[in-house]
């Protein structure tokens, strides 16, 4: 009688059994396989905007942060914005437009010249440039905004006056909702800093 026991097959209850336990295995392996998946691709959409972000903001803090238009004689000597030739030459925030000129653009004459030329500056989609102009391809799916404003008391406690530093933030989105922020400062130097 116990050999004639051991020699049963499974039952139909034991095989549905085995194939929900099997079911519910096999469909958390694909999800976790999805999620591994999709987070490999997260790390590469977040480098090429970090690289975006990092390569506009040091380009920004290159820029000149002076009390009057570089393109004013008194540039690099005025001590306050009174020192500037005219009221058209001193420096605010936002792209300047000069007596002679349009408005001042990242890409032709005249070109920004200052860190707070920069504010308000945004690159999007196929639009994505260098500072030569050239389109950078493969970045359709990014857009770049720049934001440039002056300090707060509390950011900076050390400097003097909050007019002497600024403020920039660099933002790129990404696909897949991927966003990365930077944030720097730029400060002027007694009595103007190139």
């Amino acid at each position: 009688m116990s050999s004639k026991h051991l020699s049963r097959g499974m039952s139909l209850i034991e095989v549905v059994v085995f194939i929900v336990v099997l079911g519910i295995g096999i469909a958390g392996v694909v999800t976790l396989y999805g999620q591994l998946t999709k987070a490999s691709v997260d790390p590469l959409v977040r480098k090429q905007a970090l690289a975006i972000a990092t390569s506009l903001m040091e380009e920004i803090q290159l820029r000149g942060f002076t009390y009057c238009d570089p393109d004013d004689p008194n540039v690099y000597t005025a001590a306050s914005t009174a020192g500037c030739t005219s009221a058209a030459y001193i420096e605010n925030i936002g792209p300047d437009t000069l007596p002679s000129s349009s408005a001042e653009t990242r890409y032709a004459d005249p070109r920004f010249d200052n860190v707070n030329d920069y504010h308000g500056f945004s690159m999007s989609g196929a639009n994505i440039r260098d500072v030569t102009n050239t389109v950078i391809s493969g970045l359709g799916g990014y857009a770049v905004s720049v934001a440039v404003a002056n300090i707060s008391a509390a950011e900076l406690p050390a400097v003097a006056s909050t007019a002497d530093a600024l403020r920039i933030t660099v933002t790129v989105t990404g696909p897949a909702g991927v966003s990365v922020s930077l944030q720097g400062y730029r400060l002027r130097y007694a009595p103007n800093s190139p």
